[in-house]
C-alpha cells in the first residue's frame, strides 16, 4: 500500500497487467448456460470516438463486468464497421482521390502528398480500396487504444471486421439463402436516390428536413379550358404522366375521364381521381411526375401509369426528352442541373404565358439521405430487396410478435420499434453503388447482343465464398469472356453496410465457420445501443435471425440515449459539436469518465457535463484514501459483536440488493447511485463514529477492524463494474487475483439494525451542525448531548461511539414523544 495514492498512471499499469493476465479472456469451454454473450455495437471506424461512444459503451461494459462477478462467463467481443459510405468519404478527404472504376488498376499507385479534396486524383476502384483498408487499419488501433485506456473488459482476441473475410463470407451465405429461400429478390423501380453520392437509399436512411420553395400556378390545356395546378416542381412538367385530383372534389369530377396536354411540351395526359389527392392543397389538382416524391410513386403504381424520366443519377436533367415531349423546349433544360432547369422552365413558362404571377415561397418538408446535403432525387434502378414485412402483412405480424417476444430495457422503447414496423412502406432495398463494402456474389450471363439476362443469375457454391465478381469468374466461364457477348459480366453494386451489421451475431459467434462456437453463444444475451437505430440495426438483426434461424438474435436490448451539447443537441461529427474524449481521459481519469457516462440513465439523453466528471474523480480520489485508512487498522477476521458495526453491515446488505437487482433490471445508474449513496455516508458517518474505537486493542476494536475490512471488500466489488481502474489498485493492496474476477457481493443477513447507524449518524450531524454555527472545531468538547424520543433507545446503541465521534462529556436519553437533539457546548469551548 502506497504512502500516498494517486490515480495517476493507473490505467497504463491496469491495462497491461489485464492483458498480461487475461483477465477478461473468454473461455469457450463454457456451457451456453453458463455464458453471457453480447452483441457489440461495432463503431464505425471514420476518423476518431467522440464521448457519446465512450458514453454508451460504458454501459454496456458495467453489465459485462456485473456479469462476470456474478459468476457468468461473458463473450465480450468488439467488431469494426469500417466499410460503406463514412469510411470512402474519409479516404476521399485524407488522401485527395475519388474512385472511378473506368480508371485501371496502378500496383505502384502512392498517394498525392499534399491531398487536396476539391482536386481530387481519380484512382482505380481496386487501388482505393486498398487505401480504404490502409486507413481503416490506422484508425482501428486508434480507437483500441483509447477503448482499452476507457477500461472496456473487452476480450481483443475476439475483434471483427465488417469487410474482414468473414464478415465477406457471412454476408454473402445470409445474401444467398434469403435468395434461395425467395426472401431476397432483385427488381428494376422507382428508387430514392443521392445524387451526390449516386447511390440508392433505403427507407431507414431518410431523414426529413425543411427546404426552400416555391408554389408556381401553371396551366395546362384541358378540353373545357385551362386547368391550373400549383406545383414547387416545375422542372418536372416533361415527366408528368397525369393530373390527379380526389374523387369527391366537385370542381374537378367533370374532368375525370378527359386528357389535358401539357405546357410547353405538348404531351398529353389523362385526369384521373386518386384518393391521396388533397382538395385544399394549392388547385386541388396535381400532376403526377416519374417521380417527384413518394406519393407520385404511389399513383403511378396504383393507378398504372407509363413513366417519362427526366432526371439522371447525377442530378443533371437527361440529354434526350421523353416520349412524346417537344425537342425544341426541352433543349433548354437538357444537361443543366435541377436548380437551373428550374430556373430556365420559370423563364420558359413566364414567356408562353402559362405562369400565373410570381411563384410563392414556401417552407417544404423534404426527404434526405441521413448523411447527404441535397435532396434526394427518384430515379428507375434495378436494385436487390430483402423481404421485410413492408409489403407482405404477414410477415409485418410475425416480426411484430418478435419484438414483442424481447425484453427491453427500458421497456418504453419498444414503441419505436412497434411504429417503425407498422410504418413500413416497401421492402428493405440493400444494394449500394458504392466501392468499399459487401459485393453481391453474383454474375450474370451475357446474350448475344452483350445485355445481360437478370433473370438466370449465377451464383457460387457457399464453399467458395468470400467473392468477388469483378475479379473472379463464375464457374464454366473464363475471364476473356468478361463483359463479351456470350459470356459474363458481375453485379457492379456492394451490400448496404446494414445489410453486414444486421449479422453482427452471426460474424462474431462464427456461425458456419465455428459452430462449436456459435452453439455457445447464439443467440446472444445482450444487444446495446442507441435508440435512433432502433429502425435499422436492431430491426434488420432481427429480421436476418428470424429468416435463417426462426429466432430472436438475443434475449434483452438495452437502448442508451444521446448525448447532448451545452445547448441540448445532440454530437455528431456532422454537426461538428463533437467533444473528443482522450483529452478527458488524460485530465480527469479513466474512472472519472466512466462515472460520468454510467450516471446517464438507460434510454435517456444526457448533457456533457465536466463537472459530472469532476464528481466522479472526487469520488475516485476518496476510495483511495478511505481504503488506506481502513487498511491501516490490523487484519481482522473475527466476528463483528458491536451494535453499530452490525447496523453498518446490515444497511450494506440492503445495498447490495438494491444494486443487485438494479443490475439484474439493467438500470446500471440506480445500481451505481445506491453504492455511492452508502460509500459516501459510510466516510461521512460511520468512519467518524467507529474512529476513536478503532484505534484501541481489545474486543470492540476488533469488531471495527473486522466490519471495516467486510464494508470496504464489498465496497470495492459494488464499485468496480463503474471505476475499475481505482477498486483494481485497492483490491491488490490486501486481496490476490483481480477484483473483477471477483465474485458480486452477497447481502450478509445477521443481527443488525440499519437504523442504528442511521439515527446515530443523525445526531452525528446535528452535533457537527451545532459547532459550525457557533463557528468551533468540530473536535470541540459537547458538555451535554441530550436526545430524546422513541429513537433513544437505539442511540444507546452506539453511546460510545457516539460521544468519541462528538468528544461529549455528559450523554443523556430521554424517553420523549418526539426526536429532539439539544447540543450544550461546553465552557472551554
Amino acid at each position: 500500500m502506497p504512502e500516498k495514492p494517486t490515480l495517476d498512471g493507473l490505467e497504463q499499469v491496469w491495462v497491461a497487467r489485464w492483458e498480461e493476465d487475461g483477465t477478461y479472456r473468454f473461455d469457450r469451454s463454457k456451457t451456453r448456460e453458463q455464458i453471457y454473450s453480447i452483441d457489440t455495437p461495432p463503431p464505425t471506424v471514420s476518423g476518431s470516438l467522440h464521448v457519446g461512444h465512450v458514453f454508451s459503451y460504458t454501459h454496456t461494459d458495467t453489465v459485462a463486468r456485473f456479469q462476470r462477478m456474478r459468476g457468468r462467463e461473458v463473450f465480450y467481443p468488439m467488431g469494426w464497421d469500417d466499410n460503406g459510405l463514412p469510411t470512402e468519404r474519409r479516404v476521399q478527404n485524407h488522401f485527395g482521390v475519388r474512385c472511378d472504376p473506368s480508371v485501371p488498376y496502378d500496383p505502384g499507385f502512392t498517394p498525392p502528398a499534399k491531398p487536396d479534396p476539391k482536386r481530387q486524383v481519380p484512382i482505380s476502384r481496386a487501388n482505393f480500396i486498398e487505401l480504404c483498408e490502409r486507413l481503416t487499419l490506422e484508425d482501428e488501433k486508434a480507437f483500441e487504444e483509447l477503448w482499452r485506456r476507457l477500461g472496456l473488459s473487452v476480450d481483443w482476441s475476439l475483434t471483427y471486421a465488417t469487410i474482414d473475410g468473414a464478415a465477406r463470407a457471412a454476408s454473402q451465405r445470409a445474401f444467398l439463402r434469403n435468395l434461395a429461400r425467395g426472401e431476397a429478390y432483385l427488381a428494376e423501380a422507382p428508387t430514392l436516390w443521392d445524387v451526390t453520392f449516386r447511390t440508392a437509399v433505403a427507407q431507414a436512411e431518410l431523414e426529413d428536413r425543411e427546404w426552400p420553395g416555391a408554389f408556381h400556378r401553371v396551366s395546362f390545356y384541358g378540353e373545357k379550358g385551362p386547368i391550373w395546378i400549383e406545383t414547387t416542381r416545375p422542372e418536372l412538367i416533361p415527366a408528368c404522366v397525369a393530373l390527379v385530383a380526389h374523387p369527391d372534389d366537385e370542381r374537378y369530377q367533370p374532368l375525370f375521364g378527359t386528357s389535358a396536354l401539357s405546357p410547353l411540351f405538348g404531351v398529353e395526359v389523362p385526369v384521373l381521381a386518386h384518393h391521396l389527392a388533397e382538395p385544399d392543397k394549392g388547385s386541388g389538382i396535381a400532376m403526377i411526375c416519374t417521380f417527384g416524391d413518394l406519393t407520385d410513386v404511389t399513383w403511378w403504381r396504383e393507378l398504372g401509369l407509363p413513366t417519362r424520366p427526366v432526371i439522371g443519377r447525377d442530378g443533371w436533367l437527361l440529354p434526350e426528352p421523353p416520349e412524346g415531349a417537344e425537342r425544341e423546349p426541352y433543349e433548354e433544360l437538357a444537361g443543366k442541373t435541377v436548380h437551373s432547369a428550374r430556373e430556365r422552365i420559370v423563364e420558359l413558362l413566364r414567356e408562353s404565358g402559362d405562369l400565373d404571377g410570381d411563384p410563392r415561397p414556401v417552407q417544404r418538408t423534404v426527404k434526405f439521405y441521413e448523411k447527404g446535403d441535397r435532396p434526394l432525387e427518384i430515379v428507375t434502378t434495378r436494385q436487390w430487396y430483402i423481404r421485410n414485412g413492408g409489403r407482405d402483412a404477414e410477415l409485418r405480424e410475425r416480426l411484430l410478435a418478435r419484438g414483442s417476444e424481447l425484453r427491453w430495457h427500458p421497456a418504453h422503447m419498444r414503441v419505436r420499434y412497434d411504429n417503425w414496423v407498422q410504418g413500413l412502406a416497401g421492402d428493405w432495398l440493400i444494394s449500394r453503388q458504392r466501392f468499399f463494402g459487401v459485393p453481391f456474389p453474383v454474375w450474370y450471363p451475357l446474350d448475344d447482343a452483350g445485355e445481360p439476362d437478370y433473370s438466370r443469375p449465377l451464383l457460387p457454391p457457399e464453399e467458395l465464398l468470400p467473392v468477388d465478381p469483378s475479379s473472379q469468374v463464375p464457374d464454366g466461364y473464363t475471364e476473356d469472356q468478361r463483359g463479351k457477348p456470350g459470356g459474363f459480366v458481375g453485379d457492379p453494386d456492394v451490400m448496404d453496410t446494414w445489410a453486414t451489421s444486421s449479422l453482427t451475431p452471426e460474424i462474431a459467434g462464427g456461425w458456419e465457420r465455428d459452430p462449436d462456437l456459435f452453439s455457445r453463444v447464439f443467440p446472444m444475451d445482450l444487444r446495446p445501443q442507441a435508440h435512433e437505430i432502433i429502425r435499422t440495426w436492431l430491426f434488420s438483426t432481427v429480421v436476418r435471425a428470424h429468416q435463417e434461424f426462426g429466432t430472436l438474435p438475443w434475449s434483452d436490448v438495452a437502448i442508451s440515449g444521446w448525448i447532448l451539447d451545452p445547448d441540448r443537441k445532440k454530437m455528431s461529427k456532422s454537426k461538428g459539436n463533437v467533444t473528443t474524449p482522450l483529452g478527458l481521459l488524460e485530465e480527469y481519469g479513466s474512472d472519472a469518465v466512466r462515472y460520468w457516462a454510467a450516471s446517464g440513465r438507460p434510454g435517456t439523453d444526457t448533457a456533457f457535463d465536466t463537472g459530472q466528471i469532476k464528481v466522479g474523480r472526487r469520488l475516485a480520489i476518496k476510495i483511495l484514501n478511505a481504503s488506506r485508512f481502513v487498511l491501516g487498522f490490523p487484519a481482522s477476521d473475527g466476528e463483528v459483536t458491536e451494535p453499530l458495526d452490525l447496523s453498518m453491515l446490515a444497511a450494506l446488505a440492503d445495498v447490495v440488493d438494491e444494486a443487485t437487482r438494479a443490475f439484474e433490471d439493467y438500470d446500471y445508474t440506480r445500481a451505481l447511485e445506491a453504492a455511492e449513496r452508502f460509500f459516501w455516508s459510510f466516510c461521512d458517518d460511520y468512519l467518524e463514529l467507529v474512529k476513536a474505537r478503532a484505534y484501541e486493542s481489545d474486543a470492540a476494536a476488533a469488531s471495527a477492524h473486522a466490519a471495516l475490512r467486510r464494508a470496504l471488500d464489498a465496497l470495492l466489488r459494488l464499485f468496480a463494474p463503474f471505476l475499475p481502474f481505482v477498486t483494481e489498485e485497492v483490491w491488490s493492496w490486501w486481496r490476490d487475483g483481480s477484483v473483477h474476477r471477483a465474485a458480486w457481493p452477497a447481502a450478509e443477513r445477521g443481527v443488525g439494525d440499519p437504523a442504528v447507524l442511521a439515527v446515530a449518524s443523525e445526531v452525528l450531524r446535528r452535533v457537527r451542525k451545532a459547532k459550525s454555527e457557533a463557528k468551533l472545531s468540530m473536535r470541540a468538547e459537547v458538555s451535554r448531548l441530550t436526545v430524546t424520543g422513541p429513537e433513544a433507545r437505539l442511540v444507546r446503541l452506539a453511546q460510545d461511539d457516539l460521544c468519541g465521534a462528538g468528544n461529549v462529556e455528559e450523554f443523556v436519553l430521554d424517553d420523549g414523544p418526539a426526536f429532539a437533539v439539544e447540543v450544550a457546548l461546553g465552557e472551554s469551548s
